[in-house]
């Protein structure tokens, strides 16, 4: 592979946009397992939440993604390989960004912790809420302090 081949490929994969239109593989080769990437997001995917007996699975899939990605681009900057070849592990690229996109962007992953945050949100602007109210109250002299005077 020539030098700016190699270079318009890893500019391909590192752009952005990159995985827009781009399909989930149907399955890929990670760490020397087959694995039904497509089938994988999309049943997860199609819940609201990752259940907690998931939340492992899903995680160790993400990381041995990134790890596979991080060895496929490897592979094209070391350039020993044709640009043919480069192509197709670039088509590959995307579509395993393409796969982690879709698993990062998720639903809560653990419900008790969300609602926990959500009600503290709710205790914070309470507080700012009642904090603006009396300090209103206390810097306008004379207004509802006066007590009949």
């Amino acid at each position: 592979m020539k030098e700016y081949e190699r270079k318009q490929l890893i500019e391909r994969i590192d752009k952005e946009g990159a995985t827009v239109g781009a399909d989930i593989p149907e399955s890929i080769d990670v760490q020397g397992e087959e694995i039904d990437l497509r089938e994988f997001v999309f049943e997860i995917k199609r819940r609201d939440t990752v259940p907690s007996g998931e939340r492992d699975r899903v995680e160790q899939a993400k990381k041995n993604l990134r790890r596979e990605r991080l060895q496929r681009r490897q592979r094209i900057e070391d350039g020993d390989i044709t640009f043919a070849e480069g192509e197709e592990v670039a088509t590959a690229i995307i579509g395993i960004d393409r796969a982690l996109n879709a698993l990062n962007n998720l639903g809560p992953t653990d419900l008790e912790r969300e609602q926990q945050a959500q009600q503290a949100a709710d205790r914070k602007r309470w507080m700012k809420f009642l904090k603006k109210a009396l300090g209103n109250e206390d810097s306008e002299k004379g207004i509802g302090t006066g007590r009949g005077r």
